[in-house]
C-alpha cells in the first residue's frame, strides 16, 4: 500500500517528508517548553480530538481522546481537561465549530489561545485528526503560537446582533429590489418619480394599488406635499400601467416579507439598546475608578496653529436604516470620547468599529500593528536584499471595509484628510490612496481610544503649507544634486 500511495509522487518524495519530520523533531527536543500545562484541539463540526502533555496522564493512557460535539461531549471535554491539569489550549479558528467550545472553556477557567490555521499547517506528511491536535499541542508547548483578537463577551454579544442587523437590512434591500422588479413588469414607474419606494408616498401608493385602486389621478393624490422630485401630471403618466395578477401577487408578497424584516430589524435594536446600556453603565463605572491615562506626544499631523474647540455635528433625524436610538449618547458614554468628530464617520460606523473590536486598545501594541492588523499597511516580501511585494495583505474585516468607505466621502471634503486623499490619488491611483487614508482614519481611532483626548480637526491651510515646505524641499534638493540652485521669484501684484 505505501508503494502504491507514493507512485508517481516523485523519487524523493516520501524521504524528504521523513526527514522534514526527523528534523522538527530534533529541533524541539532542544526546545525549552514554555507551557508545560498546554493542549491542543483539532475542532470539526460533529466531534473534536484533544491531545494533552503526556507527563499529564497516568502510563498507558491515550493522550489523545475523541469527544462528541453536542453539550454532553463538550462537557466530558472540559472535565478531561481539567483533569488532566490542562490551563491553557490552542484551537484552529475554524468556521464556526469553535465557537462553543471556547465558551465553554473560557466559562470553566482555562485559556484559549485561538490561531489562525494558516501559521499551524504541519510538516510535510500524512494529515490526520489526531496529528492535528497532536501538533497544535506541541506548538502551543513550545510557546510558537500567537493568539488570534477575540473581544470579550459583551462586545461578542454585541457584535453579533450588530451583524445579524446588517443581515436584515441586506435582505430588506433585496425585497424592495423584488418590489422594483414586479412594478417594472407592470410598466409601473413609481420608482422614477419618487426617490424612495419604501417612503411615505411609495407605501400608500403600493398599498392602494394592492386594495383595488386603478386610477392613476386617485393613486397620485396619494403622494406627499413634500414630494418635489417630480410633477404631479409626471406621476401620474407613470401609474398607468399592465396590473397582471401574477406581478401584484409578487408586489403585496414582497411587501409583506419588506415590512417583516423591517419588524424584525426594530427589534433587533432593542435588543442592541439594552446591550449598549449595560456596556455604557459599565464603561463608566471603569473609569471613575480608572486612573487617569497618559496622553499622546502628538494626535494629529498637522494640527492647528491657532486650535478651536470641537464642533458638535449637527444632530439630524435618522435615516431609513438607521436604528431609531440615540445610538451618539450611548457610544460616547462607552468610548469615553465622540468618535464621531473625525470626518467620515457617522454614528452606525462607530457602532460597527465598537462592536467588532471594542475600546480597549491594549490588544494591540500600537497603532502600527492595529493597521497591520486591519490590512491596512503594506507588507514588504524580500529575499536575497531585494523587495518582491509590497501589496497590502488580503484580509476580510469588517472594520477595514468601514474605514475605507469613510475615507471615500473624506476625500470629497475641504479638510487635511481631504487634501491627503486627493494628493495620493494624483500619483498613486484610487484605490492606494483610499488604503492610505483609511490607515489614517484607523490610527485616529486608536488614538482616540486608547488615550481619550477629544478630536481637533487640524487647519487645512496649515496642512497645504506644510505640504508645500514638503514639496519645496524636494525640488531643491533634486536642483541641488545636478548641480542648480533655486531662486524665489519676486510675486507681481495683480
Amino acid at each position: 500500500m505505501k508503494a502504491k500511495a507514493a507512485k508517481g509522487k516523485g523519487k524523493h518524495s516520501n524521504s524528504s517528508k521523513r526527514g522534514a519530520k526527523i528534523a522538527a523533531r530534533h529541533g524541539a527536543e532542544g526546545m525549552e517548553i514554555v507551557n508545560p500545562h498546554a493542549g491542543g484541539i483539532d475542532c470539526g463540526a460533529e466531534e473534536h480530538y484533544v491531545a494533552v502533555p503526556p507527563q499529564s496522564v497516568e502510563p498507558g493512557e491515550p493522550v489523545v481522546r475523541c469527544f462528541s460535539a453536542f453539550t454532553e461531549g463538550l462537557d466530558a471535554l472540559v472535565e478531561w481537561l481539567k483533569a488532566c491539569g490542562v490551563t491553557t489550549v490552542a484551537i484552529e479558528s475554524t468556521g464556526v465549530y469553535w465557537i462553543a467550545l471556547c465558551q465553554k472553556l473560557e466559562a470553566a477557567g482555562i485559556e484559549v489561545f485561538l490561531v489562525n490555521a494558516r501559521h499551524v499547517r504541519h510538516v510535510p506528511g500524512r494529515k490526520t485528526d489526531v496529528k492535528d491536535c497532536q501538533w497544535l499541542q506541541r506548538l502551543h508547548s513550545f510557546g510558537l503560537l500567537s493568539a488570534s483578537f477575540r473581544p470579550e463577551d459583551i462586545i461578542c454579544r454585541l457584535r453579533s446582533l450588530q451583524r445579524h442587523r446588517l443581515n436584515l437590512v441586506s435582505t430588506a434591500g433585496a425585497e424592495i429590489q423584488h418590489m422594483q422588479k414586479a412594478l417594472q413588469q407592470m410598466n409601473l414607474h413609481l420608482h422614477h418619480v419618487v426617490s424612495d419606494i419604501t417612503g411615505v408616498s411609495g407605501l400608500r401608493i403600493i398599498d392602494a394599488i394592492l386594495a383595488g385602486q386603478r386610477d392613476a389621478n386617485q393613486l397620485a393624490k396619494l403622494r406627499d406635499h413634500r414630494v418635489y422630485k417630480s410633477t404631479l401630471a409626471q406621476m401620474e403618466a407613470a401609474l398607468v400601467g399592465d396590473y397582471r395578477p401574477e406581478h401584484l401577487f409578487v408586489l403585496g408578497q414582497s411587501l409583506q416579507a419588506y415590512r417583516f424584516y423591517q419588524a424584525r430589524t426594530q427589534e433587533c435594536d432593542a435588543e442592541i439598546e439594552r446591550v449598549l446600556q449595560q456596556l455604557a453603565e459599565r464603561f463608566e463605572s471603569c473609569s471613575a475608578l480608572g486612573a487617569q491615562l497618559p496622553q499622546p506626544e502628538v494626535l494629529n499631523e498637522a494640527p492647528s496653529r491657532n486650535p478651536q474647540p470641537a464642533k458638535r455635528k449637527v444632530k439630524r433625524k435618522p435615516q431609513a436604516n438607521e436604528p431609531k436610538i440615540d445610538l451618539a449618547d450611548y457610544l460616547r458614554r462607552i468610548c469615553g470620547v465622540d468618535l464621531t468628530q473625525v470626518i467620515g464617520l457617522n454614528v452606525l460606523s462607530v457602532l460597527l468599529i465598537v462592536s467588532e473590536i471594542g475600546v480597549d486598545m491594549s490588544k494591540w501594541r500600537s497603532a502600527k500593528a492595529f493597521c497591520s492588523w486591519l490590512g491596512l499597511c503594506p507588507r514588504n516580501k524580500i529575499s536575497g536584499r531585494k523587495v518582491l511585494d509590497t501589496r497590502t495583505c488580503k484580509v476580510i474585516n469588517r472594520v477595514a471595509t468601514t474605514l475605507r468607505l469613510a475615507a471615500q466621502s473624506v476625500g470629497r471634503t475641504n479638510t487635511a484628510l481631504g487634501i491627503f486623499y486627493r494628493r495620493k490619488t494624483g500619483h498613486l491611483g484610487p484605490a492606494k490612496a483610499t488604503t492610505a487614508t483609511a490607515r489614517k482614519l484607523a490610527c485616529l481611532v486608536y488614538h482616540l481610544l486608547k488615550y481619550k483626548e477629544q478630536y481637533r480637526e487640524p487647519d487645512p491651510a496649515a496642512y497645504q503649507l506644510k505640504v508645500h515646505k514638503t514639496i519645496l524641499a524636494k525640488i531643491q534638493k533634486q536642483a541641488a544634486a545636478l548641480g542648480y540652485k533655486l531662486l524665489p521669484t519676486a510675486l507681481v501684484p495683480a
